[in-house]
């Protein structure tokens, strides 16, 4: 195959070891400069150029994009996109990694342990966020910051106000973030390719530094992840629409918390500490992603007027519950069960003996309309379930209440 690796860094050690990784696999690996690209948009007729010349056609290409030319990069990105080329991580998925708010906003809709979070403008609402993640100490982030760059621990309530304020008079953007105390100075780093870690470490920071980062001079060691973060790894990547990713996590007395998702995780620090050959497997997945490229099914099956895809969740659809999908009126209605996820793994193309339980969520293919009122059914459950927690919550006393 013909490969190339987007990077601006060609004597970096990822860049070298991704090219000599594709090179030993029998590849003709080229790494092009990303801001030597220009592009041509045209009707069914998408181009690139690279230094003035027409580019080439390229199999697959290996985007190592940095923070710095994330706008360019990304329509570079799209462009290849466009013109069929094979990318293990869309420019898509790069976006919303780079944006650490919106890759939050979009991790908290799914089962992903996150730290509590706030995101304020109005200098008034800073102490009331700071109180909604569990108080000082607190961290603060940069939405664009990198290798620890930009994060800092704000001791008190009035410090972390008085750093937000100067952060934000020069039109900074900054997350605010409750502190893990019993994971200071620690993290994790897992390492995602295709459906897998491939490799994880533990980062120890060192000194009175509380930031892990190699960087910043953390002690990396290779670590065997429990199940538990291994899964929680992989579909962060996977929420995010990252085929290549380093997660970041930290252990948290209930679990793991994911603090970052990056889309263009350096390999030499991992490879160091566990000795694996991450660059090989990166160019393994390539190779299936190749011969098996991505689908976007709500474009390709939308192309029948009417109809789309959905998901549901059977625990605000009783009436599916405990019943073989032969036995539920889907198939009437124009409703195909495509995929169940049931205790987060995939049951692909169900048969029709296959029993549905409670916690399975549906995704179908079907006739909109359809589809339509059953998520109306769905969503006056889920009001229904909302309401009667709310009504249980009021009814706890509170603890002023308790003791007088």
């Amino acid at each position: 195959m013909k490969v190339a690796i987007l990077s601006c860094s060609p004597n970096c050690y990822s860049t070298k070891r991704l090219r000599q990784a594709g090179l030993d696999r029998g590849h003709d690996v080229k790494v092009l400069n990303t801001l030597r690209f220009s592009l041509d948009v045209e009707r069914e007729n998408p181009d690139l150029f690279y230094a003035g010349r027409h580019l080439p056609h390229y199999d697959a290409v290996i985007p190592r994009i940095g923070a710095s030319i994330t706008f360019y990069g990304l329509a570079v990105m799209r462009q290849f996109e466009q013109m069929g080329v094979s990318s293990l991580n869309s420019a898509l998925g790069i976006a919303r990694s780079r944006d650490k708010l919106h890759a939050i906003q979009i991790l908290s809709r799914h089962e992903i342990g996150l730290p509590e979070t706030a995101f304020v403008r109005r200098r008034e609402d800073v102490l009331d966020a700071i109180n909604r993640v569990g108080g000082a100490p607190v961290i603060i982030k940069l939405l664009e910051g990198t290798q620890g760059v930009g994060v800092i621990l704000a001791e008190t309530a009035k410090v972390a106000q008085a750093i937000i304020e100067t952060l934000q008079s020069t039109r900074q953007n900054v997350l605010l973030q409750k502190f893990v105390k019993e994971s200071k100075g620690r993290d994790l780093r897992a390492f995602v390719v295709g459906d897998r870690v491939v490799a994880a470490m533990r980062r120890q920071a060192q000194g009175d530094e509380f930031r892990s980062n190699v960087h910043r001079g953390g002690r990396a060691m290779a670590v065997e992840l429990d199940k538990e973060y291994v899964e929680q790894a992989v579909r962060a990547a996977q929420i995010l629409g990252l085929r290549v990713a380093g997660v970041d996590m930290l252990e948290g007395d209930d679990g793991p918390k994911i603090m970052e998702v990056n889309s263009s995780p350096g390999l030499q620090g991992i490879e160091a500490a566990t000795g694996v050959d991450v660059a090989g497997a990166i160019i393994e997945e390539m190779e299936r992603k190749v011969l098996f490229p991505e689908m976007d099914y709500r474009q390709r099956l939308t192309v029948s007027a009417g109809y789309g895809i959905a998901e549901f969740t059977v625990a605000n659809m009783p009436s599916l519950e405990g019943k073989m999908l032969r036995e539920t009126d889907l198939m009437e209605r124009r409703v195909q069960v495509i995929n169940i996820i049931r205790n987060k793994v995939p049951i692909p193309i169900p048969d029709a003996d296959t029993v549905i339980e409670t916690g399975d969520k549906l995704i179908c293919y079907g006739d909109l309309l359809q589809m339509r009122s059953m998520m109306e059914e769905e969503s006056r459950r889920r009001r229904e379930r909302r309401n009667i927690q709310k009504r249980k919550k009021e009814k706890v006393p509170k603890k002023d209440d308790e003791r007088t």
